[in-house]
């Protein structure tokens, strides 16, 4: 499913510009990707599309740290929650954006989701939700994970 939203980003950089799900599950079956895969990643990505700001509180822009439920950290590995919370004090996401990260994270069902799935999951989410994203961040949430590299 992350080889197709890796896919989706590099050839759809204008996030109206991709078809309807239909085509689009054609074009990604012409582009060799898995019948499974291809409905994981629309489904993921019918959710990214219904997320937006407004549906959360302002209020938790302006809250203090996030505390993170045993169900949360047994889904994202402590790297990509020191990611996440390294991009937040430094003011990369927002709260809000952080929230919406951790709900697509959540939607995945998958346990451990190691920081290289976590910083194509961030990007998606900007992504989706027309951010003008500077290309250092695009080449930093797409360069692979060295092990030496921490935030």
């Amino acid at each position: 499913m992350f080889d197709i939203l890796l896919y989706l980003f590099e050839s759809y950089f204008d996030i109206g510009s991709y078809p309807d799900h239909d085509k689009l599950s054609v074009k990604l079956s012409a582009a060799g990707f898995e019948e499974d895969d291809i409905n994981q990643a629309l489904t993921w990505l019918s959710g990214l599309q219904q997320l937006t700001r407004t549906e959360y509180p302002e209020v938790i822009n302006h809250s203090g740290i996030r505390l993170y439920t045993d169900f949360e950290e047994q889904r994202i590995s402590q790297e990509g929650l020191r990611f996440l919370a390294f991009w937040e004090h430094n003011k990369v996401i927002t709260p809000i954006e952080r929230e919406m990260i951790i709900d697509r994270v959540l939607a995945l069902g998958r346990k451990g989701l190691p920081l290289d799935k976590l910083k194509l999951i961030v990007l998606m989410v900007l992504w989706s939700q027309h951010e003008d994203l500077d290309p250092m961040l695009i080449e930093d949430l797409l360069t692979p994970v060295d092990a030496s590299q921490a935030h």
